[in-house]
Protein backbone atom coordinates (compact mmCIF):
# COMPACT_ATOMS: atom_id res chain seq x y z
CA UNK A 1 0.00 0.00 0.00
CA UNK A 2 1.27 3.61 -1.30
CA UNK A 3 -0.40 6.53 0.69
CA UNK A 4 -0.67 9.52 -2.31
CA UNK A 5 1.65 12.62 -2.07
CA UNK A 6 -1.25 14.75 -0.62
CA UNK A 7 -1.42 12.15 2.74
CA UNK A 8 2.61 12.10 2.58
CA UNK A 9 2.82 15.94 2.58
CA UNK A 10 0.15 16.30 4.97
CA UNK A 11 2.04 14.18 7.46
CA UNK A 12 5.18 16.10 6.86
CA UNK A 13 3.37 19.58 7.36
CA UNK A 14 2.28 17.89 10.61
CA UNK A 15 5.58 17.52 11.62
CA UNK A 16 7.24 20.57 10.43
CA UNK A 17 5.10 22.51 12.93
CA UNK A 18 5.10 20.02 15.86
CA UNK A 19 9.01 20.03 15.67
CA UNK A 20 9.33 23.68 14.98
CA UNK A 21 6.67 25.01 18.18
CA UNK A 22 6.74 28.52 16.80
CA UNK A 23 4.00 31.05 16.53
CA UNK A 24 4.11 30.80 12.95
CA UNK A 25 5.52 28.98 9.83
CA UNK A 26 5.01 29.44 6.10
CA UNK A 27 4.50 26.98 3.42
CA UNK A 28 8.18 28.77 1.58
CA UNK A 29 9.75 27.19 4.30
CA UNK A 30 8.05 24.07 4.90
CA UNK A 31 8.23 23.70 0.82
CA UNK A 32 12.20 24.62 1.32
CA UNK A 33 12.85 22.06 4.54
CA UNK A 34 11.36 19.10 2.37
CA UNK A 35 12.30 20.23 -1.27
CA UNK A 36 8.65 19.92 -2.25
CA UNK A 37 6.62 21.97 -4.83
CA UNK A 38 5.21 25.36 -2.79
CA UNK A 39 2.07 24.92 -5.47
CA UNK A 40 1.28 21.57 -4.32
CA UNK A 41 1.31 22.27 -0.60
CA UNK A 42 -0.51 24.97 -0.69
CA UNK A 43 -3.59 22.42 -1.64
CA UNK A 44 -2.72 20.11 1.14
CA UNK A 45 -2.61 23.16 3.84
CA UNK A 46 -5.92 23.82 2.46
CA UNK A 47 -7.21 21.26 3.24
CA UNK A 48 -5.68 20.52 6.57
CA UNK A 49 -7.14 24.06 7.34
CA UNK A 50 -10.26 22.87 6.38
CA UNK A 51 -10.18 19.86 8.35
CA UNK A 52 -8.86 21.91 11.65
CA UNK A 53 -5.44 20.08 11.76
CA UNK A 54 -3.99 23.58 11.44
CA UNK A 55 -5.19 27.50 11.82
CA UNK A 56 -3.74 29.78 8.57
CA UNK A 57 -4.02 33.01 9.28
CA UNK A 58 -3.27 35.59 5.91
CA UNK A 59 -1.26 38.56 5.82
CA UNK A 60 1.83 39.79 6.71
CA UNK A 61 2.34 38.28 10.21
CA UNK A 62 0.60 35.29 8.73
CA UNK A 63 1.46 31.82 8.73
CA UNK A 64 0.56 27.94 9.47
CA UNK A 65 0.18 26.91 13.26
CA UNK A 66 -1.25 23.64 14.37
CA UNK A 67 -4.77 23.54 14.80
CA UNK A 68 -4.86 21.11 17.78
CA UNK A 69 -2.38 19.91 20.46
CA UNK A 70 -0.08 17.34 18.70
CA UNK A 71 -1.39 14.75 21.69
CA UNK A 72 -4.96 14.68 20.05
CA UNK A 73 -3.76 14.81 16.32
CA UNK A 74 -3.78 11.05 15.18
CA UNK A 75 -1.96 10.08 12.45
CA UNK A 76 -4.41 7.65 11.65
CA UNK A 77 -7.15 10.12 10.94
CA UNK A 78 -4.82 12.34 9.09
CA UNK A 79 -4.28 9.83 6.55
CA UNK A 80 -8.03 8.72 6.32
CA UNK A 81 -9.12 12.13 5.65
CA UNK A 82 -6.05 13.44 3.75
CA UNK A 83 -6.30 9.88 1.62
CA UNK A 84 -8.62 10.04 -1.60
CA UNK A 85 -9.40 6.68 -1.22
CA UNK A 86 -8.17 3.28 0.20
CA UNK A 87 -8.93 1.04 -2.63
CA UNK A 88 -5.70 -1.24 -2.55
CA UNK A 89 -7.41 -3.27 -5.58
CA UNK A 90 -9.55 -2.83 -8.47
CA UNK A 91 -12.73 -4.79 -6.39
CA UNK A 92 -12.36 -2.76 -3.56
CA UNK A 93 -14.52 0.28 -5.93
CA UNK A 94 -17.73 -0.43 -6.39
CA UNK A 95 -17.67 1.75 -9.36
CA UNK A 96 -14.76 1.00 -11.41
CA UNK A 97 -14.55 -2.71 -10.26
CA UNK A 98 -14.30 -4.98 -13.55
CA UNK A 99 -12.95 -8.25 -11.94
CA UNK A 100 -14.57 -11.14 -12.88
CA UNK A 101 -13.87 -13.29 -9.57
CA UNK A 102 -14.99 -10.72 -6.98
CA UNK A 103 -16.64 -12.27 -4.17
CA UNK A 104 -15.41 -15.28 -5.14
CA UNK A 105 -11.93 -14.84 -4.36
CA UNK A 106 -10.14 -15.73 -1.10
CA UNK A 107 -7.75 -12.18 -1.44
CA UNK A 108 -10.21 -9.34 -0.83
CA UNK A 109 -11.29 -10.18 3.20
CA UNK A 110 -7.72 -10.49 3.82
CA UNK A 111 -6.56 -7.06 2.04
CA UNK A 112 -9.45 -5.71 3.46
CA UNK A 113 -8.15 -6.83 7.49
CA UNK A 114 -4.99 -6.36 6.47
CA UNK A 115 -5.71 -2.66 4.97
CA UNK A 116 -7.91 -2.05 8.59
CA UNK A 117 -5.15 -3.23 10.62
CA UNK A 118 -2.99 -0.80 9.41
CA UNK A 119 -4.99 1.94 9.82
CA UNK A 120 -6.12 1.10 13.19
CA UNK A 121 -2.17 0.74 14.32
CA UNK A 122 -1.92 4.52 12.81
CA UNK A 123 -5.30 5.58 15.42
CA UNK A 124 -2.65 4.85 18.34
CA UNK A 125 -0.05 7.16 16.70
CA UNK A 126 -0.22 10.31 17.76
CA UNK A 127 1.58 13.72 15.88
CA UNK A 128 3.60 14.25 19.50
CA UNK A 129 4.95 10.76 18.94
CA UNK A 130 5.99 10.82 15.64
CA UNK A 131 7.95 14.61 16.71
CA UNK A 132 8.99 13.79 19.76
CA UNK A 133 12.67 14.66 19.25
CA UNK A 134 12.05 18.08 18.47
CA UNK A 135 15.80 18.79 18.04
CA UNK A 136 16.78 16.43 15.70
CA UNK A 137 14.02 16.80 13.39
CA UNK A 138 14.82 20.95 13.21
CA UNK A 139 18.60 19.99 12.58
CA UNK A 140 17.60 17.84 9.81
CA UNK A 141 14.85 19.98 8.45
CA UNK A 142 17.26 23.56 8.74
CA UNK A 143 14.22 24.78 10.84
CA UNK A 144 14.85 27.42 13.63
CA UNK A 145 13.30 26.88 17.08
CA UNK A 146 10.65 29.75 18.03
Amino acid sequence: MQLSLHADYACRVLIYLAARDAPRSSIEEIARAFKISENHLVKVVHRLGQLGFIATTRGRNGGLRLGRDPELISMGEVIRRMEPHFEVVECFSSTSNTCPITGICGLQPALFKARDAFLQTLDSVTLASVAQNHEALRQSLGATPA
